[in-house]
């Protein structure tokens, strides 16, 4: 932690020593602009019912609990561990609240129940507009509704590969990713496969959307400025991509 200025340093020993109230407050206020990164990127997905105050609240727990069970003295930075927390907490908190509301998962299945009749008929993938005019629903509802349930798919892989049975002194238990199991490395390699294989089947356009925002971290935004398109187009160009993949990971798992 030798990057960090005396103040700092200082007020870390305070709070890991004596658990300083104003060092505590000192770095809740330094690392709150993680809170607001993890509910900014987890949120673009989200239906607009579920509250973005109720995912930073989560957020927050998870920066507390970073905090409370921080060992400086390993070898990990603090915004790499905190991430990791908070990411974790606004996730456990979504898989345990139903968001996703009702009439979205009816529709979500009248879609998946038209692509499959769609694709019987045409031999091919059906795009997004001969869904909408099979379903007599609006493009924009379509591609909302696919994204929104293509996140549930992905919370409900991630928690097969994180429910692991350490009910016990599981508060004080970090897992080490270097240390996975085997069974369970074997699936997510495969499925990490699966997805660039289809990744790289989108046009040049979605790849490189999907890559500036998922692995660059740009906003929707700063992908239009990027690219010289407006942010609607940007969001136009990102739904198909995650409406393709999203058809052809259901076919995988």
């Amino acid at each position: 932690m030798a990057h960090q200025t005396l103040q700092e340093q200082r007020y870390w020993h305070n709070w890991v020593d004596s658990r300083d109230n104003q060092a505590g407050d000192y770095l809740v206020k330094k690392y709150l602009p993680l809170v607001s990164y993890h509910v900014q990127r987890i949120s673009v997905n989200l239906p607009r019912n579920v509250s973005r105050d109720d995912l930073r609240s989560l957020g927050m727990i998870g920066l507390y609990d970073a905090l409370e069970k921080f060992d400086p003295n390993r070898d990990l930075k603090f915004d790499t561990y905190a991430s990791f927390r908070i990411r974790g907490a606004i996730l456990d908190g979504l898989r345990k609240e139903d968001w996703l509301p009702r009439n979205t998962r009816e529709k979500a299945k009248k879609i998946e129940a038209a692509i499959e009749k769609l694709e019987q008929r045409l031999m091919r993938n059906a795009s997004i507009e001969e869904i909408s005019s099979e379903l007599n629903m609006s493009e924009e509802e379509v591609q909302s509704v696919i994204n929104e349930h293509f996140f549930a798919n992905i919370l409900s892989m991630d928690e097969k590969f994180n429910d692991q049975d350490d009910k016990e002194g599981h508060s004080h238990i970090i897992k080490d990713d270097r240390a996975e199991i085997p069974e369970d490395k074997i699936v997510k390699d495969e499925m990490i496969r699966e997805l660039i294989e289809m990744i790289s089947l989108l046009n040049e356009k979605e790849q490189l959307v999907i890559s500036l925002f998922y692995k660059e971290e740009l906003t929707l935004t700063e992908i239009g400025q990027v690219m010289s398109l407006s942010t609607s187009r940007i969001s136009q160009i990102h739904s198909k991509a995650i409406f393709k993949l999203r058809n052809a990971l259901i076919k995988v798992i």
